[in-house]
């Protein structure tokens, strides 16, 4: 499990393991396909999307529209968790 995920839930007060590791890739691919600055394309499983949205990382995913809402901490967490596991550091 990444460092930055433990850490973004414990200074939240959660825990971790309890979202599993599908919940940090989704929310780190969430961030390829931001558009709006907040918005996001539904892609995911409910049961992922849920399990974001109970964490406070989007807003409510049951409703009509084709995109999820990204939080504030959402937002933050979704791009540092993206560059941590799809970049490569500079060289």
């Amino acid at each position: 499990m990444p460092m930055l995920w433990g850490v973004v839930w414990n200074e939240r007060g959660g825990d971790p393991d309890d979202c599993g590791n599908c919940c940090i890739d989704a929310l780190a691919l969430l961030w390829l396909t931001l558009h709006n600055e907040r918005c996001a394309w539904k892609g995911f499983d409910w049961a992922t999307t849920d399990r974001l949205h109970k964490k406070g990382m989007i807003g409510d995913p049951v409703n009509k529209s084709k995109s999820l809402i990204l939080t504030d901490e959402g937002l933050e967490c979704s791009e540092a968790l993206f560059r941590k596991l799809f970049t490569r550091p500079p060289q």
